[in-house]
């Protein structure tokens, strides 16, 4: 199961984050993963909340974007969605087309919260 490389690949990325923010703690992290990617959505979830829980990591959201397989017809250059296997060009027909989207793997963001104390309610010296 290459989720769990995944997932441990994903929270170490998100550490190596935390390192460069320090004061802070991470509420989410995102992910695109495109329909040819070969990654089963449920594993990778399963996977990734095993690693993070009882870590300082427990309880981060992964927030997982499925990227369509998208073509760009070498004829006439334009970009479509593939359906049902069908690599035919909607705008011409042709078959000669190259894979644009939709077999990425990419850490897209990680969302941080300040974990300073916060001023607000606290009394004024004035």
């Amino acid at each position: 199961m290459h989720e769990m490389g995944i997932a441990n690949s994903i929270l170490e990325a998100v550490r190596t984050e935390m390192r460069r923010y320090p004061g802070s703690r991470p509420a989410k992290v995102g992910l695109r993963i495109g329909e040819m990617a070969a990654i089963d959505e449920a594993s990778l979830r399963f996977c990734f909340e095993a690693l993070a829980s009882g870590t300082d990591l427990a309880g981060l959201e992964l927030a997982i974007e499925v990227c369509q397989r998208r073509h760009r017809c070498c004829d006439c250059g334009s970009e479509f969605i593939v359906r049902d296997y069908d690599f035919r060009c909607p705008a011409c027909e042709s078959l000669a087309s190259d894979c644009v989207s939709g077999d990425e793997l990419e850490l897209s963001y990680v969302e941080l919260e300040d974990n300073e104390p916060s001023a607000v309610g606290a009394e004024s010296s004035e």
